[in-house]
């Protein structure tokens, strides 16, 4: 774990109203597809690295820890010890480990802010919901950790890859009827401090693959349905086609997207579908939406049948490397496999815990409208979910913003700033 403080506080001084007792901690992460998230500093020139985002909050004030963090990949005397949930013990052994020194590190242990992207988001939004879950105790003891809270005050979400048992379904509701993909298709993992190797790929959806798009966006409309999730008192739905009042509230979004863009006198492509009558954003073609952004993966798009993919490699065990993580793919893999841990699979899952463990108070979560790495519903879902439990949700889908994040730290900064105001 890395500890950096500003340093005027080892002189009393104060930064942007801060001072050593006063300042929020800020915790990003480096977990990427869900690899083994590496402890960061300032300078850092190896991959994975938010040193740019590191030194940014250190010159504004915030005391900012980074912890190292297990992955899928990680091994030791020959048996595999990242595999999940190992990230998020490491987590929460890290915010404990924290609070049983307050009195040793600067900054306000009662304002703890995660912040990741990616994986890393799905880490920040689980840790951001699963404070204190007895899930998670005999990991923690296993590994040592203080006995000490693990809650935290507020979650910074960028692009989150979660909801891993409802991502294939998702994405097939959303490029339904696309049955061609483009992407760079992921290859094999980088050696270590390099990027993950991928290259150019681009796919047709055999008729059986059509048929497997076909019911998993079934799946995913009764999966929506039974979430009862609701909107100023109006509950969001979808019809047998996939379409509804759901489908029309994360169009909302996009369209709110658009919007700000063109506020700011930002180009809106005439190709994407949305239609503007004198600088007003009025509606969106949701299946020109989809084509103008193209579909990135195959299907399914996460629980792949030959388990190739990152998502399948987390939910190995000790032993086995690789397992698939939803009865669909269990029941259609075209290798030999085993159905992981249902428990395990929710233990990553952001939704599991909210309403049942101590859940931060306040989530900034943002996700690119040109992303394609997961459905928009995937987000929106968490958002919603939030919301309606009574959580305060900073939601939005940055115009033209592919899969990435941090790509707007002054504003993230001011969220964080307000919530440490109140």
């Amino acid at each position: 774990m890395n500890i950096f403080v500003p340093l005027a506080y080892f002189h009393e001084g104060i930064v942007n109203g801060y001072d050593k007792d006063t300042a929020p901690i800020f915790m990003p992460n480096t977990i990427g597809g869900y690899m083994p998230g590496p402890r960061d500093y300032p300078g850092n020139k190896t991959y994975p690295s938010s040193q740019k985002t590191i030194i940014a909050a250190l010159n504004h004030g915030y005391v900012v820890i980074s912890a190292g963090l297990r992955g899928r990949t990680l091994t030791a005397e020959g048996e595999n010890i990242g595999k999940a949930p190992a990230f998020l013990v490491d987590m929460k052994a890290a915010i404990r480990y924290i609070r049983h020194n307050q009195d040793l590190i600067p900054g306000d242990t009662n304002k703890i802010i995660t912040n990741g992207t990616s994986a890393g988001g799905a880490t920040s939004a689980a840790i951001g919901t699963s404070g204190d879950d007895a899930y998670f105790e005999p990991f923690l003891k296993n590994l040592g950790a203080a006995t000490e809270s693990d809650k935290i005050f507020a979650a910074s979400v960028y692009c989150p890859i979660h909801n891993l048992e409802n991502a294939d379904a998702a994405y097939e509701w959303e490029f339904s009827g696309i049955n061609t993909w483009q992407r760079k298709i992921f290859v094999k993992d980088g050696a270590p401090g390099q990027p993950p190797v991928f290259e150019d790929a681009t796919g047709t959806f055999t008729p059986e693959e059509m048929e497997m798009s076909a019911e998993l966006k079934q799946e995913f409309i009764t999966y929506l349905n039974s979430l009862h999730l609701t909107v100023d008192q109006t509950e969001l739905t979808l019809d047998n086609d996939g379409q509804g009042s759901f489908l029309n509230y994360v169009k909302y979004f996009i369209k709110q997207s658009a919007q700000k863009a063109l506020d700011e006198g930002k180009a809106v492509s005439k190709d994407s579908g949305v239609k503007v009558e004198n600088e007003v954003v009025t509606d969106l073609d949701w299946s020109k939406y989809l084509h103008f952004i193209t579909r990135m993966k195959s299907v399914p798009a996460f629980d792949d049948l030959e388990m190739k993919n990152p998502e399948p490699n987390l939910f190995g065990d000790g032993t086995i490397d690789s397992k698939h993580f939803t009865t669909f793919s269990q029941e259609h893999s075209k290798v030999t496999s085993q159905l992981a841990d249902e428990k395990t699979v929710k233990a990553v899952n952001p939704l599991t815990y909210i309403g049942k463990a101590k859940t931060a108070q306040y989530w900034r979560i943002r996700h690119g409208a040109s992303d394609r790495d997961t459905s928009f519903a995937i987000p929106v879902i968490l958002a919603t979910t939030l919301k309606n439990a009574g959580y305060q949700v900073d939601f939005a889908m940055p115009w033209n913003t592919p899969h990435s994040g941090d790509y707007d730290l002054r504003d993230l900064f001011s969220w964080i700033d307000k919530i440490c105001a109140k």
